[in-house]
C-alpha cells in the first residue's frame, strides 16, 4: 500500500524534470507556461515562463517574452529576455530585444543587439558606494596639441 504511493510521488517529481523539446518545423503561437526545461528547435511566436533552463537550438527562433533561470541560445531570440541567472550566447546566436539577467557569457561570433541589465552588477555597485570609495579614470595627456593617429579633436 505504502510503497505504491511512493512510485507515483517519484514519478511526479521525474515528470518536472524532463525536457520539453519543440522540434524542428514545428510553430507554436501563444503562451507557454511549464515548470520542466525547455529545447526549442522550432518557432514560438509568444511568451514562455518557467523556472529551469531553456535551449534554443540552431534552428529555434523564439519572438516573445523569455522568462526562466537560465538559458543558452545558439539561434534566433526577439523580444524581452528576463533570466535569474546566465544567459549564455553560443557562436550562432542571433538576439534582439531587451535583456535582464544575472550572467552574461557571449563566445565570438554571436549577434547581440539588445538593451541589456545585469543585476549581479548592480548590487557590486551599491556596495562600493556606501563605503565611501571612489573610481576615477584618468586619460593619460596629449603632447604638442595634436590629437593621435585614429583620435579626433
Amino acid at each position: 500500500m505504502f510503497s505504491s504511493d511512493k512510485k507515483t510521488g517519484k514519478m511526479a517529481t521525474e515528470t518536472i524534470s524532463q525536457q520539453n523539446t519543440i522540434a524542428k518545423g514545428t510553430t507554436i503561437t501563444g503562451d507557454i507556461i511549464s515548470e520542466g526545461d525547455f529545447r526549442i528547435e522550432g518557432s514560438v511566436q509568444g511568451n514562455i515562463k518557467t523556472p529551469g533552463k531553456v535551449v534554443i537550438g540552431k534552428t529555434g527562433i523564439i519572438n516573445g517574452t523569455l522568462k526562466s533561470a537560465n538559458a543558452d541560445i545558439e539561434g534566433k531570440f526577439t523580444g524581452k529576455l528576463f533570466l535569474s541567472d546566465t544567459l549564455s550566447l553560443k557562436s550562432s546566436a542571433h538576439v534582439e530585444g531587451e535583456v535582464i539577467v544575472g550572467k552574461l557569457a557571449v563566445e565570438p561570433g554571436a549577434t547581440f543587439n539588445a538593451t541589456c541589465s545585469m543585476k549581479g552588477a548592480l548590487k557590486e555597485l551599491n556596495n562600493g558606494s556606501r563605503t565611501g570609495q571612489q573610481s576615477t579614470i584618468q586619460r593619460p595627456e596629449q603632447t604638442g596639441g595634436q590629437p593621435e593617429k585614429g583620435q579626433s579633436a
